[in-house]
């Protein structure tokens, strides 16, 4: 079955950096694009970056220029540089597969069909 596995969260301070990485399995993942999302409490599910299967790439406008995202398909990873963190970037961060295959790169939730669990991301005034 599809599974989709997050890691590399953590505390830093504003202006420090984090690499989140997402484990992917179960499927064709060569196939598929490819999201992140983040949800922080009280607040909806808001996509960050997405990432197709040709390497193009989108971002949320609050995320760009310091977050950039990229993909290795051969070991079936998906990555997401983070830099300049602010304290609004705080939340969980949850990677993503999209229901279509070889579709553009969407931050639209509802082109996903399945989630990881997330890895929590807290930055510090």
């Amino acid at each position: 079955q599809v599974q989709l596995v997050e890691s590399g969260g953590g505390s830093v301070q504003s202006g420090g950096s984090l690499r989140l990485s997402c484990a992917a399995s179960g499927y064709n993942y060569n196939l598929y694009s490819m999201g992140w999302f983040r949800q922080a409490p009280g607040k909806e599910r808001e996509g960050v970056a997405s990432i197709d299967i040709y390497g193009n790439t989108i971002y949320a406008d609050s995320v760009k220029g310091r977050f950039t995202i990229s993909r290795d398909n051969a070991r079936k990873m998906l990555y997401l540089q983070m830099n300049s963190l602010k304290p609004e970037d705080t939340a969980m961060y949850v990677c993503a597969k999209s229901m279509g295959m070889m579709t553009t790169p969407s931050l639209r939730p509802n082109t996903y069909n399945y989630w990881g669990q997330g890895t929590q991301v807290t930055v510090s005034s």
